[in-house]
């Protein structure tokens, strides 16, 4: 399912960090009460009345000005806005309706986006009744009277938001399809690695990063099995992105994410692997994908019997969390084990949608408390494991019925998670443990 967006905007200090941390329902986005703190996007996922969504914070919009950093927050705001289905347009009771807040409104006029008008610091509700009336003028109807701090009538203007999403869409792809996400920094070769893949040339080859402007779907039969792949733009650090060619997003490549079964996580062996690269796949870990880590220009290495060794422990050590997805060594420039790519994702995708028997899950368990005692707590009231199931494929979920959910400890679980995949494999897959009280 793909994910509607939802913008945060406004001139700075209004308070749209603070909205934006009450809606996600963490402390993500820096809040302090002075201006041009949040000069970047900052993505969080969010959920109301059942509707997931995407949630962007972005910097204070200042239209009339030279300095490059505002400038810079500015133009992050302008791709925010253009990826967004509803704009939640923040402005602040207290200090009244400015001229900057004007100019605002009329550059989110030329979006012809829905925009949803959230008057902040409201606290004091019967004096920001009197003054929401000059907010009126801005030409965006009701403005919605809230306070982001205290949590009030963040509701109703939820409730708002929602009513602006398009319907969900239906996955054009039959289940028989595999569909393949191709993530990663810019320029680590990832259309390079498409073109080999599908053998003809499909999207545009470019050394300049970024050139790949938005998510490319290629559908295409191999060995009778039917794939469609997904490009997506490049993901750029923070304080790369450009203007021009750069007007590529982050979002689109979380929504390929969200749209396929298997990731091909691709990076640069001449670079290793790097806190972006992480940040992208822990995205894509925590979907719940199949993933597979690429590591391309392999040929620009220099090898001896060790390298692809201590490069699989190096990346197993720096992203330990994916120590279940396997790793291969590509050059999508001559073709080395390309091909394999797909043998691969075959084989994740037959993981991924692994169901196991309800008995030998349980004989798997049984063993594993043998083995290791479970957990208990100060009084000596111990972990009893009474049976487990396992209700979903895509990734595999288990569910473990115990005696007191709190004391199964993150450790245990994650040995339980251990043995489970000693036991039936899963290579690939990320797997889910949650527990129940029977």
């Amino acid at each position: 399912m793909i994910k509607p967006i939802v913008a945060i905007v406004g001139r700075p200090n209004v308070g749209k960090s603070t909205l934006f941390n009450r809606i996600v329902g963490e402390r993500i986005s820096i809040v302090e009460d002075k201006p041009s703190i949040t000069r970047d996007r900052i993505y969080g996922d969010a959920e109301w009345l059942g509707r997931p969504f995407i949630l962007v914070d972005t910097g204070g919009i200042e239209l009339d000005t030279e300095n490059t950093i505002k400038e810079q927050m500015r133009y992050q705001a302008e791709i925010a806005i253009d990826e967004a289905e509803v704009i939640l347009f923040v402005v602040d009771v207290r200090t009244g309706l400015t001229n900057m807040d004007r100019d605002v409104a009329n550059f989110l006029r030329q979006s012809n986006k829905p925009v949803i008008l959230a008057v902040n610091k409201a606290e004091n509700y019967k004096q920001a009744e009197m003054d929401k009336y000059d907010f009126y003028e801005l030409g965006f109807g009701e403005p919605y009277l809230i306070s982001a701090q205290h949590g009030q009538q963040t509701g109703d203007l939820l409730d708002q938001v929602i009513d602006h999403f398009p319907d969900l869409e239906e996955d054009p792809y039959d289940d028989q399809t595999t569909k393949i996400s191709v993530i990663g920094r810019p320029n680590v070769g990832k259309s390079s690695l498409v073109n080999k893949i599908l053998g003809e040339e499909r999207v545009i080859v470019s050394d300049i990063a970024g050139t790949t402007r938005d998510a490319i779907d290629t559908p295409f039969t191999h060995q009778d099995n039917n794939y469609v792949i997904i490009d997506t733009a490049g993901m750029r650090r923070k304080g790369k992105v450009g203007r021009g060619v750069e007007k590529y997003s982050v979002i689109r490549s979380l929504r390929a994410v969200d749209r396929s079964d298997v990731v091909l996580m691709v990076i640069d062996a001449s670079e290793g692997i790097t806190d972006q690269d992480k940040k992208i796949a822990g995205y894509a870990h925590e979907e719940g994908k199949g993933i597979i880590i690429v590591v391309n220009k392999w040929d620009l290495v220099e090898k001896n019997n060790n390298t692809m060794n201590h490069y699989i422990e190096e990346i197993r050590y720096q992203a330990g969390f994916l120590n279940y997805a396997p790793i291969t060594f590509v050059s999508a420039l001559t073709g080395q084990r390309v091909l394999e790519v797909l043998d691969l994702v075959d084989y994740v995708s037959e993981q991924h949608s692994r169901r196991v028997k309800t008995n030998l899950l349980n004989s798997v368990i049984e063993d594993a408390v043998a083995m290791f005692q479970p957990p208990s707590d100060k009084h000596g009231k111990r972990l009893k494991i009474f049976y487990a199931t396992q209700p979903k494929v895509n990734p595999p979920l288990f569910v473990l019925f115990v005696n007191d959910a709190e004391l199964m400890h993150f450790s245990y679980k994650r040995y339980l998670e251990n043995q489970i995949r000693k036991a039936f494999g899963f290579e690939g897959s990320p797997i889910k443990l949650i527990t129940r009280e029977r």
